[in-house]
């Protein structure tokens, strides 16, 4: 191999390397409602049927097209978000949940800096961790749906009771609630159904936080 060969290798591998790692200008409130509704849809779907690979990869493409975020940090999200969402899959208790804990603490963590203000990341993280664990104790959507919009009010440096946050969580948790009651009876019409309702949810977030 000839050493102009060479050079223009290292060069190409060095700006592959600075492209992915240089950090963005990452910012929560950047996303838009009707494809962050598409990913959220179609990661749920991942979730359920177990394709952990594929939730990477949609986890990845939604921080990375919807936030900002650069490609390293973009996959360390997907990576911390998909080990939470694995870890909390098989639990059978409030306990053996909390083992999904470090991972979620670390996806909040990356989230930070994208925030438009510093949140306590333990907190949010508990707060996410409690409404995943309220689907299976027979809450209704509304309550939990309310704890969702806590975490959105923390991210975001909301009041709770702001109406769009309000009617973000809520509108997400009555989504996740029609999946719940499809089970595995649950059809292609139901997950477009389940789509629309998250797009409204994230139209209403979006008019929230960028006020």
């Amino acid at each position: 191999m000839s050493v102009r060969k060479i050079i223009l290798g290292a060069a190409a591998a060095a700006l592959a390397v600075a492209y992915a790692v240089i950090p963005r200008h990452a910012d929560l409130r950047a996303f838009d409602p009707a494809e962050m509704a598409r990913l959220e849809t179609a990661m749920w779907r991942d979730y359920y049927d177990k394709r952990y690979v594929a939730l990477v990869c949609h986890l990845y493409t939604s921080t990375r097209t919807q936030f900002g975020f650069s490609p390293y940090q973009s996959l360390h999200v997907a990576f911390n978000a998909a080990e939470a969402a694995r870890t909390f899959q098989p639990t059978q208790s409030r306990q053996e949940a909390d083992a999904a804990l470090p991972a979620l603490m670390a996806y909040y963590r990356d989230f930070a800096p994208a925030a438009p203000a510093a949140f306590d990341v333990e907190a949010a993280a508990r707060l996410e961790l409690d409404w995943w664990q309220a689907r299976r104790e027979a809450v209704v959507a509304g309550d939990y749906g309310l704890t969702i919009a806590r975490v959105a009010a923390l991210t975001y440096g909301k009041a709770a009771d702001d109406p769009g946050i309000r009617q973000f969580g809520i509108a997400r948790a009555e989504a996740m609630a029609l999946r719940d009651a499809r089970g595995e009876a649950i059809t292609d019409a139901d997950w477009a159904a389940i789509e629309a309702r998250l797009a409204g949810a994230y139209g209403a977030l979006k008019a929230s936080v960028v006020r």
